[in-house]
C-alpha cells in the first residue's frame, strides 16, 4: 500500500515536499557545485594585472573576458530556465559542470588571448548552468515557506566561492603560478561532477511534478511571454540589475587593478579589501535572508535602501581627494539576466572609459549611476502592480486551503 502525500504541515501550502535531512544532503550538493562554478567564474578577478602581463593586452582586451564570460552567461538564462523546466536539474547540473571544468581547465593552459577567450566563454556557458538549478532543486525539496531561506542559502555559497577566489586564489596564483592555479581550480570542478552524479535526485519518492507537455519554439514562446507577463519577474530582473551589478563589476575584474594602479595599494592590501567586500556581502544577505523571511514586505525598502547605500558609497569613493512553479526556471532565467546584463555593460564601459580617459579610475567608475537611475527608475514603476498580484495570490491560496478536503483515502 502506498500513500501520496495530500496534506500540508502547519505553515506549509497544500502538496508542499517535506524537505528533513535528506534534503538537506541533496541541495548541499546542488550548492556545492554553484560555490566551485562561482570560484571559477570569479578566478579571473584576482588574476586581472596577471592576465594583462601574459597575453600583452589593454583595458579594454582585458575586459573583453568578463563581458564574455558574463554575457554569454546571461544570454543562456533563460534557455537554461527551460531546460531545468524540461530535464530536470540533475542533467542541467552536470551538463554545467563539465562545461565549467573544461573551460577552467583550457583557461589555464592558454597563451594566446584567442584561445582564452574561447575557454572563458564555455566556462561562463556552464557557470549560466548551476545558480538556477539549484533555485529549482531547493523548491523540489524542501516546503514553499522555506523559500527566501534556501535561495538566501545558495547565495552565500557563492560568496563563500568568491572568498575563496579572493582568499586562496590570491596567493596560490603568486606562489605556484598561473597554470597550477587555474588546473587546481578545474580539479574541483571535476570532483563535484562525480558527487552529482552519485548523490543528486530532481525531487523526492512520491512529489514528482506533472510532465510538462512541451512543442518546440512554440512552447518555449509561450513559456518566456508567460514568465514575462508577471510583474514579479521583471521587478526581480531590474532588481537584480540594480543592486548586483557594481559589486560583481568591482570583484570580477576591475576591483584588483583599480586599487593596485589608482590607489597604489600593495596586491596584499587590495586582496584584503576585496575580501572585507565578500565577507559584508555574506553577513548582510544572511540578515536580509532572516529579514525578508519573517516579514515580506521589507523587500522593496530593503531594495531602495541598498541601492541609495550602494550609490552614496561610490559618490564617496569617485569624489572623496585622493581615492579609496511551471514557469519557475524560466521566471528565474529572466531574474538572472539582469543583474548580469548591466555587469556586462558597466565591464565594457569601463573598459572603453579607461583606455579613452588615460586610466582615469573616476570617470569610468561613474558609469555606474547611470545604470543605478535605470534600474531604480524600472523598480519604482513595476513594485505596486507586482505586490497586488502577490497579495491577490496569496489570498486565494489561503483560501483553496481552508477549504481543501480530508486526505484522499489509501490506495492499494
Amino acid at each position: 500500500m502506498t500513500a501520496r502525500p495530500s496534506q500540508a504541515t502547519a505553515g506549509s501550502l497544500p502538496g508542499d515536499p517535506p524537505g528533513g535531512r535528506r534534503a538537506a544532503l541533496v541541495w548541499g550538493v546542488g550548492t556545492l557545485v554553484y560555490l566551485v562554478a562561482v570560484v571559477h567564474r570569479t578566478s579571473l578577478g584576482i588574476a586581472g594585472i596577471d592576465a594583462a602581463h601574459r597575453f600583452h593586452i589593454g583595458a579594454s582586451a582585458l575586459s573583453t573576458f568578463s563581458i564574455l564570460q558574463v554575457l554569454v552567461y546571461a544570454s543562456m538564462q533563460i534557455p537554461v530556465g527551460l531546460m531545468v523546466d524540461s530535464l530536470g536539474t540533475k542533467k542541467v547540473l552536470m551538463l554545467g559542470a563539465v562545461l565549467f571544468t573544461a573551460g577552467q581547465g583550457a583557461f589555464a593552459l592558454s597563451h594566446s588571448y584567442g584561445m582564452a577567450l574561447a575557454a572563458r566563454a564555455v566556462l561562463g556557458c556552464g557557470d549560466a548552468m548551476t545558480f538556477v538549478s539549484v533555485l529549482r532543486l531547493g523548491s523540489r525539496w524542501f516546503p514553499a515557506r522555506r523559500g527566501p531561506m534556501i535561495a538566501q542559502g545558495a547565495a552565500l555559497f557563492g560568496v563563500a566561492g568568491n572568498l575563496i577566489s579572493t582568499v586562496a586564489l590570491s596567493r596560490l596564483l603568486h606562489s605556484a603560478g598561473w597554470t597550477p592555479t587555474f588546473l587546481g581550480t578545474a580539479i574541483g570542478g571535476a570532483f563535484v561532477l562525480v558527487l552529482v552524479a552519485l548523490f543528486l535526485k530532481d525531487h523526492p519518492q512520491g512529489y514528482e511534478p506533472a510532465p510538462a507537455e512541451h512543442a518546440g519554439l512554440t512552447y518555449v514562446r509561450r513559456q518566456i511571454a508567460d514568465a514575462w507577463r508577471e510583474p514579479g519577474t521583471r521587478l526581480g530582473m531590474w532588481t537584480h540589475f540594480t543592486t548586483q551589478f557594481s559589486g560583481m563589476v568591482f570583484l570580477l575584474l576591475w576591483g584588483m587593478p583599480y586599487l593596485v594602479e589608482d590607489q597604489g595599494m600593495s596586491r596584499g592590501g587590495a586582496g584584503g579589501l576585496l575580501t572585507t567586500v565578500v565577507v559584508a556581502n555574506m553577513v548582510f544577505g544572511m540578515v536580509f535572508g532572516q529579514l525578508i523571511a519573517r516579514h515580506r514586505d521589507a523587500r522593496m525598502p530593503l531594495t531602495l535602501g541598498v541601492i541609495a547605500a550602494t550609490a552614496a558609497a561610490w559618490a564617496g569613493v569617485l569624489t572623496w581627494p585622493g581615492g579609496q512553479p511551471e514557469l519557475f526556471g524560466t521566471a528565474s532565467g529572466i531574474v538572472n539576466i539582469g543583474g548580469f546584463t548591466a555587469s556586462v555593460i558597466t565591464l565594457f564601459a569601463i573598459g572603453v572609459l579607461l583606455d579613452a580617459t588615460g586610466d582615469d579610475y573616476r570617470v569610468a567608475w561613474s558609469s555606474v549611476f547611470v545604470l543605478q537611475a535605470v534600474g531604480t527608475a524600472q523598480i519604482l514603476r513595476l513594485r505596486r502592480k507586482a505586490e497586488r498580484l502577490e497579495r491577490e495570490r496569496i489570498a486565494v491560496s489561503r483560501v483553496e486551503s481552508v477549504h481543501r478536503t480530508q486526505p484522499a483515502a489509501l490506495t492499494d
